[in-house]
């Protein structure tokens, strides 16, 4: 095992603070008063989950609701750790439009009943408890169901059509498609991520003995629960479960972020090839849930939008172009306007080797100054400011960072799509990690991070060559003319947890029969 305290001093202090401000910008509202006339009702209730667990809830009718007319529901479970009033302005919104829309809090959160399960088969009964209450309860007609919500309601969400047959739609915003890929890219443990999350949740609810043990392990670097672990992670994934999703057909509308450091693009956009079902995949600038915030507070949101357009045709049936659209919507963190395209494979059809030649070793256990950046600040800084993480690629130091760079490019490149590395790799011990960059360098040599990715080895041979294929996370970003690119790696990030022995050494050389080099996606305008 390597050195966990090492990464955790960087984040153990910021894990309250940062859970509050997430809490602050992402639903922490006072409670709606009753609605005049002429304005949806609300009305707070309890439902009784799987179990007999009470979950906190809200109901929002149209305010033309009564006699036997039904109508089109929307059931919002609540994100990780906030309070059961997050979606009032959206659903509020949707009830105007003609919706039933009803919000509950996740069990083990707030004031509602249970232990945190994070998406286990309790949450998953809950939803269809909810359901169940929704169609007894309110004019809900049982032929119009959806589901929808950002974070953890959207891995409920997709989890949750995965069981019940009577979703017929789901706009899951921010989420997760493979859990365990999501915290443990590369075997290499994100753990401001899992921090952030953890530390939200002691503050807000009440994590089962499972989710404890879990946290334990995890954080713990414990390798002997690795595949227990894994699979704890696999079984709360919808990717797990893709087969049931299509079978039943709901239809999935995808929305994340480029930047999100909660649940990267990656895993979203794989799933998504794989869906058989009516689909839909939009990726925007910004950092876990920062696309979809504003829409929390009840001004115009994107995101929102193209949800309610989602359900107006899935459920409504309206014929609003959605199913004649191009499926896949992205805009570039480095533009304004959107691209459209037919499947996600053809957003970087035109991939471009850039060769990594020569040997570079580089010393372990030291940051380079080369870094991912802070979670929950940085793409959000790159999504309002267009400042993403910043290094000075001449100045890094070379005994602890390997570089390579391309030439200047003459035209703007417009990167779309996933980067990868590929490399062969020799270190002097069995254990490791490396981080990779992908850096757009100016003129003056500074450096703009376009993506990153870490990578860990265990039990290896020292001093044994083996090849490293890694997938930087999903990204679209245009290059300047002038400009060339930077691969960087190091084996330090505060992002990740690092399994660099003390001492340790990684060599990076590009075989004559297995040369390196680093993929980079671009599409042409």
């Amino acid at each position: 095992m390597a050195h966990p305290h090492k990464a955790l001093r960087t984040t153990t202090t910021g894990t309250v603070s940062a859970a509050l401000l997430a809490g602050a910008a992402f639903g922490l509202a006072p409670a709606a008063p009753a609605a005049a006339d002429g304005r949806p009702g609300i009305r707070f209730v309890d439902i009784q989950g799987d179990g007999g667990t009470v979950l906190k809830a809200n109901v929002v009718t149209p305010a033309d609701a009564g006699g036997s007319r039904t109508y089109p529901v929307i059931v919002l479970p609540t994100s990780w750790a906030t309070p059961q009033v997050e979606y009032l302005a959206q659903a509020t919104k949707l009830a105007d439009s003609g919706y039933v829309v009803v919000s509950y809090n996740v069990r083990g959160f707030w004031q509602s009943g249970g232990h945190i399960e994070v998406a286990g088969p309790p949450d998953i009964a809950d939803a269809s408890k909810v359901i169940d209450w929704t169609l007894a309860n309110t004019p809900a007609d049982p032929s119009k169901v959806g589901m929808a919500g950002m974070s953890y309601a959207a891995g409920i969400s997709l989890l949750a059509a995965a069981h019940d047959e009577r979703i017929r739609a789901v706009a899951a915003l921010s989420g997760w498609a493979d859990l365990t890929d999501s915290i443990y890219s590369g075997r290499t443990q994100h753990v401001q991520a899992a921090s952030l999350l953890v530390g939200a949740g002691y503050l807000t609810g009440r994590p089962s003995p499972e989710l404890q043990q879990f946290t334990k392990d995890f954080l713990g670097s414990n390798l002997a629960k690795e595949d227990e672990m894994i699979a704890w992670g696999k079984k709360r994934s919808p990717a797990t479960h893709l087969d049931r999703i299509n079978r039943n057909g709901a239809a999935v509308m995808l929305g994340n972020a480029w930047g999100d450091t909660i649940f990267p693009p990656n895993q979203y956009a794989e799933f998504y090839e794989r869906l058989t079902v009516p689909k839909r995949l939009e990726f925007r600038p910004g950092d876990h849930a920062t696309a979809e915030a504003t829409g929390l507070l009840g001004l115009p949101n994107d995101t929102w939008a193209s949800a309610r357009r989602w359900f107006d045709h899935h459920l409504k049936g309206a014929d609003n172009g959605v199913d004649r659209e191009q499926p896949v919507r992205i805009k570039s963190r480095s533009s304004g306007g959107y691209e459209t395209y037919p499947d996600w494979k053809s957003v970087g059809a035109d991939a471009r080797k850039m060769a990594l030649g020569g040997t570079k070793t580089i010393r372990a256990n030291v940051d380079s100054g080369a870094n991912g950046g802070i979670v929950m600040l940085s793409s959000t800084l790159d999504q309002f400011l267009k400042v993403p993480p910043l290094a000075s690629i001449p100045l890094l130091p070379r005994p602890f960072a390997a570089v390579w760079q391309s030439e200047r490019y003459g035209t703007e490149q417009h990167i779309r799509g996933t980067v990868k590395l590929h490399t062969t790799v020799t270190s002097t011990k069995e254990s490791g990690t490396l981080v990779a960059y992908l850096y757009d360098v100016g003129s003056l040599g500074l450096g703009k991070l376009v993506s990153n990715a870490p990578y860990t080895f265990h039990g290896g041979t020292p001093g044994r060559p083996f090849a490293v294929d890694l997938e930087l996370f999903s990204t679209a970003y245009d290059v300047p003319a002038g400009h060339r690119l930077a691969l960087v790696v190091d084996t330090v990030d505060p992002l990740y947890i690092e399994h660099n022995p003390s001492g340790a050494q990684l060599t990076f050389s590009s075989p004559t029969a297995d040369p390196s080099y680093v993929s980079v996606p671009l599409h042409k305008k």
